[in-house]
């Protein structure tokens, strides 16, 4: 299966994609030659990473029959100073709510999801490091 996007310039940086039927603009900040129309394009790396591995942990709990109250995921990136800026590592932090969590459960949806299923994980591993950890109730 091959995935195909279609991104068009429109002015000075802001650039527009159909992505699964939806539109999404990607621009720069005004320091930048651009107009602050969209996020940037690397942060989207992020949150691929953060989207991927939620939709994973959130499956895999509900088969489980253990699903949070909430979850709340933050993924964290340092870029490099030399050019091309690229993410040196990476950190996700997994926080779960919700009263009568089993802790087992929840790392064994976040393991898998890390070792087996997250696609967007995996390709990032190729170029850095990516550690988690899991917060429950904080």
């Amino acid at each position: 299966m091959k995935h195909t996007i279609d991104l068009n310039w429109l002015e000075a940086m802001t650039m527009e994609a159909e992505v699964n039927g939806h539109k999404l603009m990607l621009d720069m900040g005004s320091d930048q030659g651009g107009t602050d129309r969209g996020p940037r394009p690397k942060p989207l790396i992020l949150l691929a990473i953060a989207g991927c591995t939620a939709m994973d942990v959130v499956s895999m709990l509900k088969k489980m029959k253990s699903e949070p109250e909430g979850l709340h995921i933050t993924v964290e990136g340092t870029l490099t100073d030399d050019h091309p800026k690229s993410y040196s590592d990476f950190h996700i932090v997994y926080h779960f709510k919700g009263n009568g969590l089993d802790y087992n459960k929840l790392e064994k949806a976040v393991t898998l999801s890390q070792e087996k299923y997250c696609g967007v994980s995996a390709m990032c591993k190729t170029f850095a490091p990516i550690t988690y950890k899991i917060i429950v109730n904080d």
